[in-house]
């Protein structure tokens, strides 16, 4: 070894003992935050903060400097449903887990995480607005478990001088998600003024798919009306309530965390939700700042936590006004559809049916059974269509280049035999509401989350049973096999159809149209849940069986029959035209009489050239 390296070596390890004689080893480890704890199944205090100079923290807090020094203890009271850990640093809640779920992976569920949540209540008072969460409070309270008719108060009090106090309460119940909270001020606070609230919670992706989830996750808040925030899934947006908020909900896709009040409304409440495309684990950023008036503390304000699954039927029972409102059910017209039919029928078939495949196949039965009348009606009408074929054709080779004298000579035909060509489409119109309203219920029931059918793992999201190397614009990344299922028997159907009905003259051809409008759907729902593809490929497989039965009972001699009857009765007898049919035979005229003009145009354009 040369002499220079022995050298080193020497002087390093001089240092090194050096280093252990000379300076003192610390007395305290160097402190963990509380935000760095994820698992609230322990209750060992967190180590004690660096102790600052405490003239400084008399000239930060001022009376509250008695509190800015502490240990931060949690407290678990855990129920069937939840399992709840408060923090006495701040008195806040710290975590909350719902026991009866999991997230898309099969991890605990948690809607609030000490890494991804922070409470704020800031304070104003003469030396500026002091947070109550950077400060300790101290409680009485112990771990608990409850039982299902049992509650536990956990109580969180910041004893100043004077007599003066700030307290808070929480009221967990053994049974459901609602927590009771209260927030108690004596003696401190400027008068006139309002404390202020801040909440800020990482949304974690909870459900398959990002993309759907960051589309799906808005905030929720109540005036006299329903408001939400833009669900933008790729840009950050804002909103500022114009009037006070009796509630607001942090909306994930089933699921939600939020604050209600009791007595007075929150004010001046602001809204934000941020995103970052880059980060693969949360959804959005939510932040949510509202004023409690300083008065409303000196008489203690009151409110409740909602932090649960978004299931109709459980946000319905909280006590605060349309608090439902957070399950949508569709448009205005759709929402009566839902809420007292098809939600009750739902549940209704859930009391027997565990199998949550088999029961949408009896929710479509059913559905189908009640609609029957209406399907036998349009199935009647298509089948005087089909008796009127052979004179609609005769019509078409009498007037082959002349469409408006088609259709004169068709509607004449129709007075005459009693015939409305509407009539088939008015019966199929009257199911559509079902079908829109059933586009909408299914991507909110959370009773599908999670549950199996057949290859499908999870009926409240797409069934992917190919996942392309590529992405395919309008589509997606992958292949729904009930959506293709779902396709397949709509053209199926479709064909059915044509088969039955005559072609009829128009500028757009039906029969083609019957077939590309599948295909478009094919697109559109590719993403959408299992259980919404399922349900339309079983009702398309429903419906062309119910025709077949349907057929069995049309007798289409007698059909014809009635319309010979029908136009020898009426062939000299003047028939009174609808509004409808007035409007259309004058649109007809119309349209035959521009037609001449722009021949004899074109004609006498011609001939100058």
């Amino acid at each position: 070894m040369e002499r220079n390296q022995v050298i080193g070596l020497v002087l390093i390890l001089l240092m090194l003992v050096g280093y252990q004689l000379l300076v003192p080893k610390p007395v305290e480890p160097e402190p963990v935050t509380q935000q760095q704890t994820t698992n609230p199944s322990t209750t060992a205090p967190a180590a004690t903060a660096t102790q600052p100079d405490s003239n400084q923290i008399k000239a930060q807090y001022g009376d509250f400097a008695v509190a800015a020094q502490g240990q931060a203890q949690d407290v678990v009271i855990e129920t069937n449903d939840v399992r709840v850990t408060f923090s006495s640093q701040g008195g806040i809640i710290k975590e909350l887990l719902l026991k009866k779920y999991k997230t898309y992976d099969q991890k605990p569920l948690y809607l609030i995480s000490g890494n991804h949540n922070s409470f704020s209540l800031e304070l104003p008072t003469q030396r500026g607005n002091i947070d109550l969460t950077d400060l300790y409070f101290t409680t009485s309270a112990t771990n608990r478990t409850l039982a299902e008719n049992d509650s536990a108060v956990v109580s969180y009090r910041m004893a100043l001088a004077g007599n003066q106090f700030v307290e808070q309460t929480y009221v967990v119940h053994g049974t459901g998600y609602v927590i009771d909270y209260g927030i108690r001020a004596n003696g401190v606070g400027t008068a006139g003024k309002a404390l202020q609230f801040g909440w800020r919670n990482d949304m974690l992706q909870l459900e398959n798919n990002m993309e759907e989830n960051r589309k799906a996750v808005t905030i929720n808040y109540y005036t006299d009306e329903l408001n939400s925030l833009s669900q933008d899934p790729a840009g950050n947006t804002e909103a500022t309530a114009e009037q006070p908020v009796q509630w607001f909900t942090l909306k994930h896709k089933y699921f939600l965390t939020g604050l209600i009040a009791n007595q007075q409304p929150l004010q001046n409440v602001t809204m934000k939700a941020l995103v970052n495309t880059a980060d693969s684990s949360v959804v959005k950023t939510m932040e949510v700042q509202a004023n409690i008036p300083v008065a409303a503390l000196q008489q203690g304000a009151s409110f409740k936590y909602f932090m649960g699954p978004n299931d109709y039927h459980i946000v319905s029972d909280v006590a605060a006004e349309n608090f439902d409102e957070n399950v949508y059910l569709g448009y205005a017209f759709l929402k009566p559809i839902n809420k007292y039919f098809l939600v009750p029928l739902f549940n209704f078939l859930e009391m027997f049916i565990s199998n949550y495949g088999i029961l949408i196949i009896c929710l479509v039965l059913i559905v189908k059974l009640i609609l029957t009348p209406l399907t036998y009606k349009s199935y009647v009408s298509m089948a005087k269509m089909r008796v009127l074929a052979p004179d609609l054709e005769e019509i078409r080779k009498q007037n082959p280049d002349d469409m408006a004298k088609q259709q004169q000579e068709q509607m004449k035909l129709y007075q005459q035999v009693g015939v409305s060509p509407l009539s088939g489409c008015i019966p199929v119109l009257a199911t559509m509401p079902i079908l829109f309203s059933l586009f909408f219920l299914f991507p909110n029931l959370i009773e599908l989350r999670q549950e199996s059918f057949l290859w499908a793992r999870d009926l409240s999201t797409y069934d992917s049973v190919l996942n392309l190397p590529f992405r395919l614009p309008f589509y997606g990344d992958h292949v729904s096999l009930f959506t293709i299922l779902m396709t397949g028997s709509s053209i199926a159907y479709a064909y059915y159809n044509n088969q039955m009905t005559p072609t009829q003259p128009g500028p757009v051809n039906m029969k083609a149209l019957s077939y590309i409008m599948p295909l478009m759907f094919m697109f559109v729902l590719n993403s959408f849940p299992a259980g919404l593809t399922f349900y339309y490929f079983v009702s398309n497989v429903v419906t062309i069986g119910q025709q077949l039965i349907i057929r069995k009972f049309v007798d289409e001699a007698k059909i014809k029959r009635i319309l010979d009857e029908n136009r020898i009765k009426n062939a000299d007898k003047p028939k009174k035209q609808s509004k409808f049919q007035q409007y259309l035979e004058k649109s007809l005229q119309q349209a035959e009489e521009a037609k001449k003009k722009q021949a004899e145009l074109e004609k006498r354009t011609g001939k100058r050239k």
